[in-house]
């Protein structure tokens, strides 16, 4: 690993190859309406992501982007369809079935344990995780300012250091597929350029499959392999990360709803 952070290459897992697990073919595939109560609110939602690869999921406010990750983790049950882990299907709408399989979420609140400290909530999260993962002294290399402030409550950290945090309790929970649901949320935007990255590193270096949903399109795009937009619970594009860079015309049509 780079001194800033960044990866020097894949380590435990090949983007779009094989888990660390032997398991070959995508690391994450659904095909799902979701919503709460019956009510759909994201219709037909076809999703495969590989090991290593990244998903930057996209749209406006309300097109069912934090519910599709609900439902991923298992905290929500999908209206219909099914998804897939390494190639098996799983019991939808078992959040603790889910976690065992190595699916974990990065909630837009972060789920912190505030008066514990920084170090107590990841020695409580690794304490959780049923599989072996990275370390905690792993995790304090890759976000050094974390081992800074290892002995100070969660509650007392900046929101870029929570941020940093809850990154870190995923990644000692060793995420085969990793959730995060508006990393963004409450930052300044040069404290989201920097954890940004962070998010590259940790799908490289692990192999996880990341799904990240984030409102700052043009810094998802810059770390994601791939990407689609939702709006109004429909996916209105599905493309290459680095072509919608190019190509901000399109980009915005999707929103509208034109992609």
């Amino acid at each position: 690993m780079k001194a800033d952070g960044s990866a020097d290459g894949p380590a435990n897992g090949t983007r779009n190859g094989r888990g660390d697990n032997g398991a070959t073919g995508p690391a994450l595939a659904c095909d799902v309406t979701v919503g709460y109560d019956g009510v759909a609110v994201a219709r037909d939602l076809s999703v495969t992501v590989g090991h290593g690869e990244i998903l930057a999921v996209l749209g406006p406010n309300g097109a069912g982007k934090t519910t599709l990750l609900l439902t991923l983790s298992g905290l929500l049950p999908p209206i219909s369809g099914q998804i897939e882990v390494d190639g098996s299907r799983v019991r939808a709408g078992s959040a603790r079935r889910m976690n065992q399989l190595g699916v974990v979420l990065v909630p837009d609140n972060r789920a912190l344990f505030t008066q514990l400290t920084t170090l107590e909530n990841l020695r409580v999260a690794k304490r959780a995780s049923p599989r072996r993962g990275r370390t905690v002294d792993d995790v304090l290399d890759l976000f050094p300012v974390l081992r800074k402030r290892a002995n100070l409550k969660a509650g007392m950290l900046s929101g870029g250091e929570q941020q940093m945090l809850a990154l870190g309790r995923a990644l000692v929970q060793a995420p085969r597929v990793l959730l995060v649901d508006e990393m963004s949320m409450g930052l300044a935007p040069v404290i989201v350029e920097g954890l940004m990255p962070l998010v590259r590193t940790i799908a490289d270096t692990t192999g996880a499959a990341v799904v990240l949903v984030e409102q700052h399109a043009q810094l998802a795009l810059e770390v994601a392999d791939q990407a689609l937009v939702l709006v109004h619970g429909e996916v209105s594009l599905r493309a290459p990360a680095a072509q919608l860079l190019q190509d901000r015309d399109r980009l915005e049509q999707a929103y509208l709803g034109a992609g």
